[in-house]
């Protein structure tokens, strides 16, 4: 066995320039998905993606989102897509089961359509830990989808 210097890798690529990239918005806790957004439109522009390159989908809520995705995702039209919403944990299970079940929706979507999906659905107790977490969370799906749109394109 070689050692590491033999095996080959791929960097992680953070040119935005040309890719597709599609957003799935919720409206729900609008005020913390728009932080989001901005950030995440933020960082996608200073990593060369270009406005026209980028189509932004509301939907409802958090478990409204895998079918939007999956729709996106078998359009053929996009590189990456981007799950932007809100879930704060009330007083009911309700919070595990959309926490859960939109989680497993979209992943779902990446395995079965090839797209990979940045998934910044924050999930968190209160709506200040959400607040907190706003733009560095929506910078680091605009990451997440170039580096993966990428990195697909070269395996």
């Amino acid at each position: 066995m070689g050692t590491s210097s033999d095996i080959s890798e791929l960097d992680p690529v953070y040119q935005g320039a040309g890719l597709k990239i599609g957003i799935v918005m919720s409206r729900f806790n609008k005020d913390i998905c728009e932080g989001l957004l901005s950030s995440c439109e933020t960082e996608l522009d200073r990593l060369g993606v270009a406005r026209d390159d980028v189509l932004l989908v509301d939907v409802p809520g958090a478990l409204e989102h895998p079918l939007v995705l999956q729709k996106m995702a078998q359009s053929g039209k996009f590189d990456a897509l981007v799950a932007i919403g809100a879930v704060v944990r009330g007083d009911t299970y309700h919070f595990e089961i959309v926490c859960n079940e939109s989680a497993r929706g979209i992943l779902d979507v990446q395995l079965e359509t090839g797209v990979p999906i940045a998934n910044v659905i924050l999930t968190v107790d209160t709506i200040e830990q959400a607040h907190v977490r706003m733009a560095e969370k929506g910078r680091d799906a605009a990451r997440v989808a170039i580096e993966m749109a990428n990195l697909l394109k070269r395996i």
